[in-house]
C-alpha cells in the first residue's frame, strides 16, 4: 500500500509535468498548399530575391537531378567521380507569381555554401566542396529569364565549406569559419590580411562531432557580431577582432549548430531610436552531446533536444532563459513572420544533422509568441504530410507565406528503398494571418510603391487602406530577406519602425466589405547602417497582428 510521502510525491510530480506542459496550446492553424510536386532539384539552399523570384540549389556531384541545363549544356567535371559529364541542373529560379521554375547554370560543387544579398541585390554566395571551395558566385535578378550564375575563381582565400556569411554595415560580406577554418575573412577581398584567425571556433569544436560549423552570426545593435556555436557565444568586434563579451554557456551545455542543428534567430528589434536598444537571440532545438556520434557509429537516435534558450545580448550580465517546445527538434528552420512572431518547422526529433543520421519527423510547425509571458510563448499548428529532415529549407514571402522545400537525407539522388527519399517537391505554409476571416483587418500599403528607395533617418509616410477599422496599434516592419541553408537563415533580421502617428485620411473603393478606409502612418526609418544594413527589405504594414503584403524598398 503507497504511504502518505509517496502519494504526495505522485501529486506534486503530476502537479510539475502540469506546469512544464501549459504553455503548449494544442490549436489548428496554417493552411499548407503543395506548389509543386518536382522542381528538379532538392532546395538545400534557398535565397529570395528583390524582383519575388527564389533561387535554389543543392550539389553537382550526387548525381543526375531531375531538370536538365538550359540550351543543352553539360557540366565536364573530372573531379566529379559519381557523373563527370552531366547534363542536368543544380540550381533552379522560381518564379512565385508564375509558379514555375527554370534551370539555372552552376558549375561548381555548391554543396554546404553560405550567402547574402548585396546593398543592390545581387545574390553573393560563397564557398562549397571539391571544386566550389575556393570560389565565390554572384546571381543578378532579372525579369527576362536570361540571368545565370557567374563563377569567381579564387573569390575566397581559404576554403569554405559549412561557414556563415552576414552582410556588414558597409555593404561587404564577412565569412566565417567552415570545416577546419578557425577564421573569417570578406567578400570582396580586403587587402591585408585576407584571413583572420578565429580562436573562439577552435574553442568551441568537439573532436570527431565539431558542432561549431555554420556558426549563428548576428549583427548587433553596436556594431559587433554576434557569434554562437556549440554551446556557447562571444560579442565580436571585427574591425579590431577582439572578443568584447563572452556569454555564459547555455544552461545543460548541450550543443545547438551543426552537425547537432537546433536553430537559432535575432528576435524583432524594437525601439530603434533608443541610446541603447534592446537585442535577444533565441536558440532553439538541437541535439545531446554525442548524438551525431551515437547514430553515425552505433545507429542509435538519440531524442532530440526539446528546450530553447533565450539571452538580452546587451545586457551587463546577460543570461539564458531556457523554456520548453511543444515538439523535441533537430535541422528544424526557424523564420520571422511580418508581424513578429517565430515560425518553427521542418525537422526530426531524434538523432543529428548528416547522411541518413536523422530520425521521427517532426510534421506540425510551432509558432512562437515572443511578446507572451514565458511558458506561455508556443502554439502548434496544422502539420505538413511530407518529411523535411537533413538539406530541407523554409523561407519567408512578400506575400506573407512561408516557402517551404528540399529533404535531402542521403547521399544521392534515392527515391525508392530508402527511409526518406530524396523530396523535389515545394510547399507554402500560410499562417493564420492569412485566413479569410482576417480578410477585413488585412492592411493593403498604396504608398511608398514597391521598388522605392528609402534613406537612413527619416520620416517615411505609408499610405494603407484596409477594409475595418483600425483599433489597435499599427506597426511597420522591415525584413531582409534570408539566405537558408542547413536549418540557419543568414542575414534574417526584423526591425518595428517607431511609430510616429497614425491618422485616418479618407475612405478608399468600395470592396466586399464595404468600402475601405484610406489611413497614413508616419514612421521613422533606421538612423543608421549598423541598425539595418543597406539593401532591400520586404516592408509590413500590421493591424491587429495582421501584415499586408510585403512592398520591397532599398535602404540606403
Amino acid at each position: 500500500m503507497a504511504t502518505r510521502a509517496t502519494i504526495l510525491n505522485v501529486l506534486l510530480l503530476t502537479s510539475l509535468q502540469l506546469l512544464l506542459t501549459c504553455h503548449v496550446t494544442l490549436a489548428a492553424g496554417g493552411k499548407w498548399d503543395l506548389l509543386l510536386s518536382n522542381v528538379g532539384i532538392s532546395a538545400m539552399h534557398m535565397q529570395l530575391l528583390p524582383n519575388g523570384r527564389v533561387v535554389m540549389f543543392d550539389r553537382t556531384n550526387f548525381g543526375p537531378s531531375n531538370i536538365s541545363l538550359p540550351n543543352g549544356k553539360c557540366r565536364d567535371n573530372p573531379q566529379d567521380a559519381v557523373s563527370r559529364i552531366d547534363c542536368t541542373a543544380h540550381s533552379i529560379e522560381y518564379n512565385v507569381a508564375s509558379n514555375k521554375v527554370r534551370p539555372l547554370t552552376v558549375q561548381s560543387n555548391t554543396w554546404c555554401s553560405s550567402g547574402s544579398l548585396r546593398p543592390d541585390g545581387v545574390l553573393v554566395q560563397t564557398g562549397g566542396d571539391r571544386d566550389g571551395e575556393l570560389k565565390a558566385r554572384t546571381f543578378t535578378p532579372c525579369d527576362n529569364d536570361e540571368c545565370d550564375w557567374v563563377e569567381i575563381n579564387n573569390g575566397l582565400a581559404r576554403r569554405r565549406w559549412y561557414a556563415s556569411n552576414h552582410i556588414l554595415p558597409n555593404g561587404q560580406q564577412i565569412v566565417i569559419g567552415g570545416q577546419a577554418q578557425f577564421n573569417y575573412e570578406f567578400f570582396p577581398k580586403t587587402t591585408s590580411p585576407n584571413v583572420i584567425a578565429l580562436p573562439f571556433l577552435a574553442e568551441t569544436s568537439d573532436r570527431g562531432e565539431e558542432n561549431n560549423l555554420y556558426p549563428y552570426v548576428f549583427l548587433n545593435t553596436d556594431g559587433n557580431l554576434f557569434i554562437f556555436a556549440n554551446n556557447r557565444a562571444i560579442l565580436f568586434n571585427y574591425v579590431n577582432n577582439t572578443v568584447v563579451k563572452t556569454y555564459p554557456t547555455i544552461p545543460g551545455g548541450d550543443p545547438r549548430s551543426y552537425p547537432s542543428t537546433g536553430s537559432a534567430v535575432l528576435l524583432p528589434l524594437k525601439n530603434l531610436e533608443a541610446d541603447k536598444i534592446d537585442a535577444e537571440v533565441l536558440v532553439c532545438g538541437g541535439a545531446p552531446k554525442g548524438s551525431f556520434i551515437a547514430a553515425f557509429r552505433r545507429k542509435t537516435f538519440v531524442k532530440a533536444l526539446d528546450t530553447c534558450a533565450r539571452i538580452k545580448i546587451n545586457d551587463e550580465t546577460p543570461q539564458w532563459t531556457v523554456e520548453k517546445m511543444p515538439h523535441a527538434r533537430v535541422m528544424g528552420d526557424m523564420t520571422l513572420l511580418p508581424n513578429g512572431e517565430v515560425l518553427l518547422i521542418n525537422g526530426g526529433s531524434a538523432g543529428s544533422a548528416a547522411w541518413e543520421l536523422g530520425r521521427e519527423p517532426v510534421f506540425v510547425p510551432d509558432l512562437y509568441h515572443p511578446e507572451n509571458p514565458v511558458n506561455s510563448r508556443f502554439e502548434s499548428l496544422n502539420p505538413s504530410t511530407i518529411p523535411r529532415m537533413y538539406h530541407s529549407t523554409a523561407i519567408l514571402l512578400p506575400d506573407g507565406r512561408v516557402l517551404v522545400g528540399g529533404s535531402n537525407p542521403h547521399a544521392f539522388y534515392e527515391f525508392t528503398n530508402v527511409l526518406f527519399p530524396t523530396e523535389l517537391s515545394l510547399e507554402a505554409f500560410s499562417p493564420a494571418y492569412l485566413e479569410p476571416e482576417s480578410a477585413k483587418l488585412r492592411p493593403k500599403i498604396v504608398s511608398p510603391k514597391s521598388q522605392s528607395t528609402i534613406a537612413y533617418g527619416t520620416n517615411l509616410k505609408v499610405k494603407f487602406t484596409v477594409a475595418g477599422n483600425v483599433k489597435g496599434p499599427i506597426k511597420v516592419t522591415m525584413v531582409f530577406p534570408s539566405f537558408t541553408t542547413h536549418s540557419f537563415s543568414m542575414n534574417q533580421r526584423l526591425l518595428v519602425l517607431d511609430n510616429v502617428r497614425v491618422k485616418r485620411i479618407g475612405s478608399g473603393l468600395r470592396g466586399l466589405f464595404g468600402k475601405s478606409k484610406d489611413y497614413e502612418v508616419q514612421v521613422r526609418t533606421p538612423r543608421s547602417a549598423i541598425i539595418a544594413p543597406p539593401g532591400y527589405y520586404m516592408m509590413f504594414v500590421v493591424n491587429e497582428n495582421i501584415p499586408s503584403e510585403g512592398i520591397w524598398v532599398r535602404l540606403q
